[in-house]
């Protein structure tokens, strides 16, 4: 009596990453009333600079009291239906926000803007957008395993892996986007388009010049969509610097190809940079209209409240709050992540070099009883289970090497990092310790053997002496 869509089990829920938050839930961590419970560290929030954000509401009762300048209610303003085109106020400060975090290498037009409820409806209204059900999408592996509902659930779009491995420190290679397209090829499924998060979710490292170009190049000689989603952009807190694929697209000899540009397009929100995902506010940037237009209507199905957009733009337009808040967001995300790898690497387990982002990519190959996906969900299993830590291992994010796990580290404190650390330390000692036991056992075992073994040969010859 339903839809397909209603019973099919195609949204992804049943990955372990969802898997891990749903057993999170039942027995969260708290430091003084569950101490015992199970610390999230699964899920990519930014909870570093609330207290930063929190000040200037308290200093601008006017913004939150629906107030203008001048002391006058807005609220009947705020309350009637706005356009689904935005608020001009609110998509003129949002470019220049997202200008500045470019380190003002490219600017925005407001015109070319779409808002979304979040980065999720972007992502779903862009596809709808760019490909009909059964084309496909590439995308690098590992990736941020919501992919799987945003991109295809509704839309049906089909996804295609362009496998990434550690070789290379997970980088796109020219070989493995023409393996992906070819493979696309013989499922008889259309390409039409890349998509790449840049910075990375889940490795939490920017894309060079070279991929870029590579990439631009790619989309050049198979006509096809670039997407870019950069969500994480203001999280940049380490060299190199962030490259926006708009940045790219402008340089070299590349500017010249004006329908390149109408084929390239920039997903970003507000969810990581400011940590307000609970705010929705997400957007749609790109120079070609028929997308901006199309992408507008569909807007009306997943709309940014006019409060939220009438608070922030406030709140942008305070340009030395927002400078202040990038600078010191981005050395507090520095300094967790810091506190996180030195932290795993004192327990003998190593990250993946990376410079931006709310979490690493932890490598515990080295951990696993064997090299397979089965070896990673017992070791995952165990983690969530017996440590009491929710992070997400890499199979969820699509890895084709078992072994790796995405750790989040911003979505908590200083001390709640410190506990996650010490139940690791204890895990890893307490595994190796059973090891040495086991090990030890088996070389006993062995050398009892050996000694039945000589015992009985030396019975044997005395017997056949006499």
């Amino acid at each position: 009596m339903l839809s397909s869509r209603a019973s099919c089990n195609s949204h992804g829920q049943d990955s372990s990453y969802f898997m891990g938050w749903q057993v999170y839930e039942k027995n969260p961590f708290d430091e003084v009333e569950n101490p015992a419970g199970i610390i999230q560290m699964g899920l990519a929030e930014n909870q570093l600079s609330f207290d930063l954000v929190e000040p200037w509401l308290r200093i601008n009762p006017d913004v939150m009291g629906l107030k203008n300048k001048d002391g006058e209610s807005v609220f009947r303003d705020l309350a009637l239906f706005q356009d689904y085109h935005g608020m001009p106020a609110f998509k003129n400060e949002l470019v220049e926000y997202m200008a500045k975090i470019r380190g003002n290498k490219v600017k925005f037009d407001p015109k070319n803007l779409v808002l979304a409820a979040g980065a999720t409806a972007a992502n779903e209204t862009l596809i709808f957008c760019l490909a009909d059900p059964g084309e496909a999408i590439l995308l690098p592996t590992p990736y941020y395993p919501g992919f799987d509902r945003d991109l295809r659930w509704r839309t049906g779009v089909k996804i295609v892996p362009i496998h990434c491995t550690s070789s290379n420190g997970f980088r796109i290679s020219m070989f493995a986007l023409e393996e992906a397209y070819e493979r696309a090829q013989k499922l008889n499924l259309r390409v039409k388009g890349v998509l790449i998060t840049n910075p990375s979710n889940p490795l939490g490292t920017t894309m060079t010049k070279d991929e870029l170009e590579n990439l631009i190049s790619f989309a050049i000689d198979k006509n096809i969509h670039l997407i870019s989603d950069e969500v994480f952009s203001g999280t940049v807190f380490d060299s190199p610097c962030f490259i926006s694929i708009i940045e790219a697209a402008m340089g070299s000899n590349l500017k010249r190809n004006t329908d390149l540009l109408s084929r390239i397009h920039i997903v970003y929100s507000l969810s990581k940079d400011l940590g307000l995902p609970g705010f929705r506010v997400g957007m749609i940037y790109s120079n070609n209209h028929t997308v901006v237009n199309a992408a507008t209507k569909m807007s009306s199905f997943g709309l940014v409240s006019s409060q939220t957009q009438y608070l922030l733009s406030y709140m942008f337009a305070n340009k030395k709050f927002t400078s202040k808040y990038m600078k010191e967001n981005q050395k507090r995300l520095k300094r967790m992540k810091e506190m996180l790898v030195s932290g795993l690497k004192r327990s003998g387990i190593n990250c993946l070099k990376s410079n931006a982002g709310l979490f690493c990519w932890v490598d515990m190959r080295h951990m696993l009883s064997s090299n397979t996906f089965e070896a990673e969900t017992d070791l995952w299993k165990k983690i969530l289970y017996q440590v009491r830590l929710n992070i997400s291992p890499g199979s969820s994010f699509h890895c084709n090497e078992p072994g790796w796990f995405r750790v989040c580290f911003a979505n908590m404190n200083q001390s709640t990092l410190q506990v996650a650390l010490r139940r690791i330390k204890n895990f890893v000692e307490h595994s190796r310790f059973n090891y040495q036991q086991n090990m030890g056992g088996f070389s006993r075992r062995l050398l009892s053997n050996w000694v039945r073994k000589l015992s009985s040969e030396d019975h044997r010859e005395e017997q056949e002496r006499y």
